[in-house]
């Protein structure tokens, strides 16, 4: 049963003065009733609305707790984009000391072999020294002979004159 309304009349500014106090609260409340029926409603200013007054508090109420959660979504996304660029950068310098300690760990093996190699090169010039010292020391022994013999022969000369 549809109905039609002309106008935005409001049940406290209807003329129900003719009629005793009673019955014009019953027939306010019939008006609301088939109002009501109809999907149309009185909010606290007494102006007609499609919507329920209680349906219509909490659609701003949700609307209010939605906005809030928006903002703490927003304030969460701040805090994890912040916390991801520490992370970054905690990666980054993670990543440069990983590669200063690879670098340090490269000179350490290269100057081992360096001084593996230089050590190989003092035993090697060690060796050649000592066969040069024993070469030495034959020739000073042959050498010691012949003057042991140079003497020897000086002296024999020597006597016999």
């Amino acid at each position: 049963m549809p109905y039609l309304l002309t106008s935005t009349v409001t049940p406290s500014k209807q003329d129900f003065s003719r009629e005793p106090q009673g019955k014009q609260v019953r027939l306010r409340a019939m008006a609301k009733d088939i109002l009501g029926e109809a999907g149309l409603h009185f909010d606290e200013l007494n102006k007609l609305r499609v919507l329920d007054p209680e349906v219509t508090q909490q659609t701003i109420e949700l609307k209010e707790e939605c906005k809030d959660f928006v903002d703490k979504i927003g304030q969460f996304q701040k805090i994890v984009g912040g916390l991801i660029e520490l992370v970054d950068q905690l990666a980054k310098e993670a990543e440069n000391e990983k590669m200063k300690a690879i670098g340090a760990r490269n000179l350490l093996k290269s100057i081992a072999k360096q001084r593996e190699a230089q050590q190989q090169q003092l035993q090697a010039l060690i060796a050649e020294k000592k066969m040069q010292l024993e070469r030495y020391r034959v020739e000073y022994e042959a050498l010691c002979k012949v003057e042991a013999e140079q003497n020897e022969f000086i002296d024999q000369f020597i006597f016999q004159k």
